[in-house]
């Protein structure tokens, strides 16, 4: 198990757990269809990725549960947030 998940501050940074659970899957599905990560880390592992790109305030949800990638402020399908999940 990540350490982050050890806390509570990943759960409070996302607005609670089913938030959390949903930014994860969705981003861990765009990373899987071709997304690039939005941090430097050595790991390949998806979860890690994940969890070090909301920890570094680079992914959260919009009001209506969308992914959206932090500075652009563009919502899940735009070309750095990865592919649509609008097909699946």
């Amino acid at each position: 198990m990540l350490d982050e998940f050890k806390e509570e501050s990943i759960v409070n940074k996302v607005g609670g757990r089913f938030k959390l659970s949903s930014l994860i899957q969705k981003r861990m599905v765009a990373l899987n269809r071709g997304a690039r990560p939005l941090v430097e880390l050595a790991s390949k592992n998806l979860m890690e990725i994940v969890v070090a790109e909301i920890m570094h305030d680079k992914i959260f949800l919009d009001t209506s549960g969308k992914l959206v990638v932090a500075g652009d402020g563009r919502a899940e399908g735009a070309p750095d947030a990865g592919p649509s999940l609008d097909d699946l």
